[in-house]
Formats: structure tokens, sequence, C-alpha cells
């Protein structure tokens, strides 16, 4: 730590430490063009009214594009959609020309194949530090039990042994 700041570096490495799911959150530009980015800022935030958060750097040139969509779809990518990801994640042009894509509520990419797709409806953005927040409304959803592609440490990694959680939810907490 300097003068009462930490240091990037390190807050960076210890955030690391928190394995995240991967996601590539689409929407549609004013233009009818479909935007995504490869996303592992996703979050559950409410059941009723049933709403999701992700957030994206301010610096991103993707920023004007969803502060300007109505609607955005999260896709929560499974273990072997891990080039997808990191197509997503590049900026290889014709991003969209890789993965089975449809169409969700307002015209919004989903893709086929994921762990899970939330389709929501924008209830509001706002800058926190250096991201914005997104936080959506969620008018639709869909699932399927793949094996989730994981985030952690700066890398992909595979899920192990699923172990069994007799309750279905969550421990203390949550």
């Amino acid at each position: 730590m300097n003068d009462g700041m930490l240091d990037s570096r390190a807050l960076r490495t210890a955030l690391g430490g928190f394995a995240t799911g991967v996601t590539i959150v689409t929407c549609r530009a004013s233009t009818g063009e479909r935007v995504g980015l490869t996303v592992n800022s996703f979050s559950a935030l409410s059941l009723d009214p049933p709403m999701v958060l992700w957030s994206l750097r301010l610096a991103s040139p993707s920023l004007a594009v969803f502060d300007g969509a109505g609607h955005f779809a999260i896709n929560v990518l499974a273990q072997a959609q891990v080039d997808l990801s990191r197509r997503f994640a590049s900026a290889v042009p014709a991003k969209f020309d890789a993965g089975l894509w449809g169409q969700g509520v307002a015209g919004v990419p989903v893709l086929a194949g994921c762990a899970a797709t939330f389709e929501c409806e924008l209830a509001s953005h706002q800058v926190a530090g250096d991201h914005r927040l997104y936080l959506g409304r969620v008018v639709a959803v869909t699932s399927q039990i793949v094996p989730p592609l994981v985030y952690h440490g700066g890398h992909y990694h595979w899920l192990g042994e699923v172990l069994s959680n007799t309750t279905g939810r969550m421990p203390c907490g949550s």
C-alpha cells in the first residue's frame, strides 16, 4: 500500500481469487447491428422482481451501444464454449460468425447451448468507479444442465466433481 491507497495489481490478484462464471452479454445497436462481449462481472440481484446486474468498463468502445439499448441478454457459457469466450473478448471482426445464434426479446442475440440465458429489459444503469453497472429486469430465462465455463486467477477452468446440495439453496447469507 502507498499513501493509504491500495496497490491496483494486488487488488486485481486478490479479486482473481474469486471464481466466476463466464458470459457473453449481447444487445442490438440502434442500427440493428448485433453487439456482444465477454463478461465475468455478472451477478444475480433479486428474485422479486427478477433482476440481474453486470458491469462494463467506462473506457469500453461498446459502452454507448449498451447505454442506448433497451434490452440485453446474458449468455452464461458452457465449458464447450470457451472458444466463443475468447472470440468475444478479442477485437476479431464478425464475432457472431461463430456459434449458433437466435433472436430473443427485442431481437437481442441469444446463444444456443449455454448453461443459462437471461433476456433482460434495461431497468437502469449508473457509474460506479471506472465501470458502469447495468441492472436488468429478467423477462425470459432458459437453462440446461451442462458444465459451465469458470474463470479463476486469470485462467479458464473446468469444474471437477459436482457435490450434492440436498437443499438446493445457497449457504447462509445469500
